[in-house]
């Protein structure tokens, strides 16, 4: 809401001025920046209302929660025709100690909420067309390591958890103190490497993403590499 804020207070400077230079003018510019205000709204509200509903899930199915904080990774900077795009959205949740002003000390873990076809509509979101799937850190480093494997070669498991613990996750394969530890295959954009991961899904790779391909819809959804990223820092690069 803040960025709608900001954008009325343009609105409310520019329009004198406009209006002293040309009528027509100034109607087009309070038409557009209403319609740029009502965007930015309409996207505030869907993240508010995908972030109660995750909320409602996590309460629902693990009442051993009591206290924890809920924030979604894919909304900022996003527009709404963007969002209609979105075939994932993740959510990072960590546990903490009630307090004054509570540090994030807790159990860390991702929320994916997966999205079919038509999951916004006219009305908002359609949380029928929507899966839940929670994961904690091992299960990622799991993720991670499958993930890795496919998108390298490399065969040695404990040498790939140990590179993934100690290193990060880039755009070509793994770092770890600037240096390359683990390269990534190179493929073309339409190339992908499968591995069957789970009952729940099979991991693809490809240079620009990882891929899950989700066995109860049949639907396949991609992770970038952005998010990628932040998830593994969230897990084994902040305090």
């Amino acid at each position: 809401m803040k960025k709608l804020l900001i954008s009325c207070i343009i609105l409310l400077t520019i329009i004198p001025e406009a209006r002293a230079q040309d009528d027509g003018a100034a109607v087009a510019v309070v038409g557009g920046l209403l319609a740029i205000g009502a965007g930015i709204a309409a996207v505030e509200a869907m993240k508010e209302q995908a972030e109660l509903t995750a909320t409602q899930w996590v309460l629902g199915n693990h009442p051993e929660m009591t206290s924890f904080s809920l924030k979604t990774l894919d909304f900022d900077g996003k527009k709404l025709k963007d969002m209609s795009n979105v075939s994932v959205i993740t959510y990072k949740i960590q546990e903490f100690t009630p307090a004054d002003k509570p540090e994030l000390d807790g159990k860390k873990q991702v929320l994916f909420m997966f999205t079919s076809r038509g999951w916004i509509n006219e009305y908002g979101i359609d949380f029928s067309k929507v899966r839940w799937h929670l994961i904690d850190g091992e299960e990622w480093m799991n993720m991670m390591i499958s993930y890795t494997v496919v998108a390298s070669g490399e065969s040695n498991l404990s040498e790939v958890r140990e590179t993934l613990e100690e290193g990060k996750i880039v755009n070509r394969g793994v770092k770890v103190n600037s240096k390359m530890a683990i390269p990534f295959y190179k493929l073309n954009g339409d190339m992908y490497v499968v591995t069957d991961y789970s009952d729940f899904m099979k991991l693809l790779y490809n240079e620009r993403s990882l891929g899950l391909f989700i066995k109860e819809t049949g639907d396949l959804v991609q992770i970038g590499r952005g998010n990628i990223i932040e998830i593994h820092e969230f897990f084994y690069g902040e305090g």
